[in-house]
């Protein structure tokens, strides 16, 4: 099979005018970083052209180029075969090109239809007030030409995520986009919400549309998708047809290397102490009953469909939630936790599964983020702080968890995903906790930073760290587990051994179908 990457591009081509979008040599840079080189992109009307890479590879930059959120260095960007210059979202939207943001962009105290048409609402009476009537009515049609069943009325707070992500669609459609950029539309969906975005996805091809889609689902693209466009370290590698092309090929592009996909060694760990023991844990309707322990040395996986209650169970024990019956024992000693500071001085971290809100602070630097859950070990007789000290702790983590970055002085904000994981996870290791819990720890990840995270958590677990990984992905439960705690509708409903364990007995308990288990 030839590569596109193979055939030179010519500057200026007739068959241009066969794509609404066609990008060339587009160049990028950030002070210290070279964030695109060269870089192409081309996307015909009605298909769906997935962009994929590693975290960092340049996707989300590219987008933001033909977005206008981002200005090009160099290179050339047109649409319809016509040159143009995209200085801005707005001249985005005006020449068809919207974009959704993998956090959506959306008001929850605003009704649906004000959403789609903020800024841009229909008035009466001189503008003095908003025609909701009219409001209503133009939502409405949107969603008619999208055959989507959704009341323009309530509040966006009142609706699902998958829903939201519908409004975000709308609002794209509202400004007559003939292309759409989605940024991992489906991070946070169920499947039966997946299922209704590929169905509006569809009929926005029948319409003419051209989707970008970026994920790192394997499986999403190959059901989705007609064309793959590959990237690496901010340059172009290829464009390959889907149906035609092995995942194996793509990983190989991607990551430009072998990535180990074997298990780790089956460890005994049933002998170890318990450092964590939970005892009928109770909070509302969320948890309900909830007992388990927790080894040193164990991954413990907590498996389960979207609100079974695996997150509620994570912040009760970590103090972010309250409870209202149950016992948490420490290293066997019954442990109020009524904080996250008390659970933090008991040894138990967290990872949240938003790490930019609770795990982060983007907007500060690399070192920044690293210590600040331990500044006490950095004050000099209590008053002032040892800047050099913190600058060397930081560098010996990013050396020591491989984090990419040019400094320690770098934004978080800046890093990809991959990168600020191993931040959060740096943090806590500073703080030198035993227990920690992983929620959802490679969301939004690509699949060699996965692979860097699998080899980390197993190395802690080696170190004698007791490890709680909450995770939606059931290949990662299985792989990384020494035991699965399976929930369901706030309920622990089984647990299974890693021998036992298979994706069709984690939904059998996960439904409650648990009769077929032997």
């Amino acid at each position: 099979m030839k590569l596109q990457s193979e055939i030179p591009a010519p500057e200026v081509s007739s068959c241009d005018a066969d794509y609404i979008i066609s990008a060339k040599n587009i160049t990028k840079r950030f002070p210290g970083v070279l964030a695109l080189n060269n870089c192409r992109f081309d996307l015909k009307r009605g298909e769906v052209h997935a962009l994929m890479g590693e975290n960092g590879a340049g996707k989300s930059t590219f987008m933001k180029v033909l977005a206008g959120i981002y200005q090009m260095d160099s290179g050339q960007i047109r649409v319809d075969g016509q040159r143009v210059e995209i200085a801005s979202p707005r001249a985005a939207q005006t020449l068809g090109i919207g974009i959704i943001h993998q956090e959506l962009a959306l008001m929850s105290h605003l009704s649906v239809a004000q959403n789609i048409f903020i800024g841009r609402e229909p008035r009466h009476c001189g503008g003095l007030f908003l025609d909701e009537d009219t409001l209503n009515r133009r939502a409405k049609q949107i969603f008619d030409r999208m055959r989507l069943d959704l009341d323009p009325r309530p509040l966006v707070s009142e609706l699902t995520v998958g829903k939201q992500q519908m409004v975000e669609i709308a609002k794209a459609l509202s400004f007559n986009s003939r292309v759409l950029i989605m940024d991992e539309p489906t991070a946070a969906l169920n499947n039966t919400e997946v299922e209704d975005l590929f169905r509006i996805i569809r009929q926005l091809q029948e319409d003419g549309v051209g989707i970008i889609y970026i994920s790192h689902k394997m499986d999403e693209l190959l059901e989705i998708s007609n064309r793959i466009t590959v990237m690496r370290d901010g340059q172009y590698i290829a464009t390959v047809p889907t149906s035609t092309t092995s995942i194996e090929t793509i990983i190989s592009m991607m990551v430009g290397r072998e990535l180990d996909h074997s298990r780790p060694v089956p460890v005994n760990v049933a002998a170890n102490d318990v450092v964590l023991e939970v005892r009928g844990l109770q909070r509302k309707k969320w948890i309900k009953n909830v007992s388990f322990t927790l080894r040193k040395g164990e991954i413990l996986g907590f498996a389960g469909l979207m609100g079974a209650g695996r997150t509620e169970v994570a912040r009760a024990i970590f103090g972010a939630d309250p409870i209202d019956a149950g016992e948490i024992l420490v290293h066997g000693t019954k442990t109020p936790i009524k904080s996250p500071c008390d659970a933090v001085k008991h040894g138990i971290g967290y990872l949240s599964e938003d790490r930019k809100h609770f795990g982060l602070a983007t907007g500060m630097d690399v070192k920044s983020n690293i210590v600040m859950s331990s500044m006490n070990q950095f004050l000099v007789q209590g008053l002032f702080v040892d800047q050099s000290a913190i600058r060397d702790t930081a560098q010996g983590f990013v050396r020591r968890l491989g984090i990419k970055t040019p400094s320690v002085e770098q934004q978080v904000r800046l890093l990809s995903g991959g990168n600020q994981q191993k931040i959060v996870i740096a943090k806590w290791l500073l703080r030198n906790c035993d227990i920690l819990f992983f929620d959802e720890p490679t969301r939004g990840i690509d699949i060699g930073a996965k692979n860097e995270i699998y080899k980390l958590l197993n190395t802690l677990a080696q170190q004698g760290k007791a490890i709680v990984m909450i995770s939606s992905e059931l290949p990662e439960v299985l792989r990384m587990s020494h035991r699965i705690l399976v929930m369901c509708e706030g309920q622990i409903t089984g647990e299974l051994t890693a021998a036992q364990a298979s994706q069709e007995k984690i939904m059998q308990l996960a439904t409650r179908r648990m009769a077929v288990l032997p």
